[in-house]
């Protein structure tokens, strides 16, 4: 009698386990809704002028220094701009930012480095997008050469995750080089 009730429970157990193979699902990272792109100008005391989203907000960090973040509170991302005035120490600002940008190199997959000119307004820029988990995803600056100095960083209040940052990244990196091309000297 017991070996009839061992052999109907393997039955059994044989009969309800022939179903499929679990699949573990891949992890999948909240849907991100970005809005429509539209600009406004900012103006101030400072030596520049230049166009930054409505979806963020500009807050004077420091102002005697001319240091202005570009807060994006939808994002929990800080675009950090710090204005220097040149008095013939360019090429150390140029070192300067080339430092802070290759201090990723640990993290980084790549740096790519993009020109942006626009002889008309005087502004030279050179925009790095770096790859990888890097604590800061995109590193530029801007000048006229002769005066005024601009260097800006993108950075977010989380911690770096490639795969789920990269479509605000991407976003956000549009914003920064519409800032460039909008960029003024005063």
């Amino acid at each position: 009698m017991i070996y009839k009730y061992i052999i109907i429970s393997i039955i059994l157990l044989l009969i309800f386990s022939c179903e499929q193979d679990y699949v573990p699902k891949p992890r999948v990272y909240f849907r991100i809704d970005l809005p429509e792109k539209e600009y406004q100008t900012y103006s101030s005391d400072y030596p520049f002028t230049f166009e930054y989203p409505v979806y963020s907000k500009v807050v004077d960090y420091k102002k005697d220094s001319c240091w202005v973040n570009i807060i994006y509170p939808d994002f929990n991302a800080i675009i950090y701009l710090t204005y220097k005035t040149i008095n013939n120490n360019l090429p150390a600002y140029l070192e300067e930012t080339r430092h802070f940008v290759y201090k990723h190199t640990i993290k980084a997959d790549a740096i790519n480095e993009y020109l942006l000119p626009y002889p008309e307004k005087s502004v030279y820029a050179i925009l790095y997008e770096i790859k990888g988990n890097a604590a800061s995803s995109v590193n530029f600056y801007a000048t006229d050469s002769i005066n005024n100095f601009l260097r800006g960083a993108l950075y977010f209040n989380v911690a770096p995750n490639k795969d789920s940052l990269d479509p605000v990244i991407n976003f956000i990196t549009d914003d920064i080089a519409h800032l460039i091309e909008t960029l003024e000297w005063k």
